[in-house]
């Protein structure tokens, strides 16, 4: 259990240190840096999807034969579902945008953007839990090497993503601290949902390919969404297409020689 706690908790430390840039850069980040890390976590969540989410869902029910796909297909388009739902009740504003989205709110603009990072953030936790989940079961093609490969992995794309949280903050008019706290803040949500996810999953095994591939639902829908725009819009977008490379292959090479 020891080390399902400390799985848990690596990706928020990722967002601390990603955040702590603040205090060592001066200047707000470059374009061209925020692109190249926007596609670099989109590589990393497309690939933690494929290979630690839906594969092993697939795997799990391949006693079924063709039939082995339904519970991955389910789960994917209510992990979509779900987190859709979310993104249109929650009032919320996207770093680089003045329009908010969702239902209207008196909601100050720091919260919204706080509340924007937590819609983001919370599949990577539900992924995070739903793994070491099924490592705990002995779920085969899931062992705890693979789930630490999918929370280091989510680490990684973490450093950049509070970065790219608190730095426009900083520029904003907000104190380094204040910065440095909602960017950490923005990752808390994370172990909260794995947590959430293993409890659950501890309850309900059989619904363990569905919880899975939920999971790739939701984080497929966040890259879609939020960060292949973010990263195509305006100029040196195809530094985004290269660390979208970079992010997915190193994710499949953590799975793969973790796993």
């Amino acid at each position: 259990m020891e080390a399902i706690a400390i799985g848990l908790f690596i990706p928020l430390l990722g967002t601390m240190l990603g955040s702590a840039f603040v205090f060592f850069m001066r200047d707000e980040m470059s374009p061209r840096l925020q692109k190249a890390l926007l596609g670099f976590a989109s590589g990393v969540m497309v690939a933690a999807s494929v290979w630690s989410l839906l594969i092993p869902a697939m795997e799990m029910e391949e006693s079924k034969g063709a039939w082995s796909v339904l519970p991955a297909a389910v789960g994917f388009l209510l992990g979509m579902g779900f987190l859709l739902m979310i993104d249109e009740l929650t009032p919320h504003l996207h770093i680089g945008t003045d329009k908010p989205e969702g239902p209207r709110s008196k909601l100050s603009r720091t919260a919204m953007l706080a509340l924007a990072v937590t819609i983001h953030n919370l599949p990577e936790g539900m992924a995070v839990g739903v793994v070491f989940a099924g490592a705990e079961n002995g779920i085969t093609g899931l062992s705890l090497a693979s789930a630490l490969a999918v929370s280091i992995g989510i680490a990684i794309q973490n450093v950049p993503e509070g970065a790219i949280i608190s730095m426009p903050m900083r520029a904003a008019g907000n104190s380094k601290w204040r910065s440095f706290l909602i960017g950490s803040l923005s990752g808390a949500v994370e172990p909260i949902g794995g947590f959430a996810i293993i409890l659950l999953a501890s309850l309900m095994m059989p619904a363990l390919p569905y919880l899975l591939a939920f999971a790739a639902g939701a984080m497929f829908y966040v890259v879609i969404e939020e960060l292949i725009p973010e990263a195509s819009e305006g100029e040196h977008s195809n530094l985004s297409t290269i660390g979208f490379a970079i992010g997915f292959v190193l994710m499949m090479v953590l799975d793969v020689v973790l796993g």
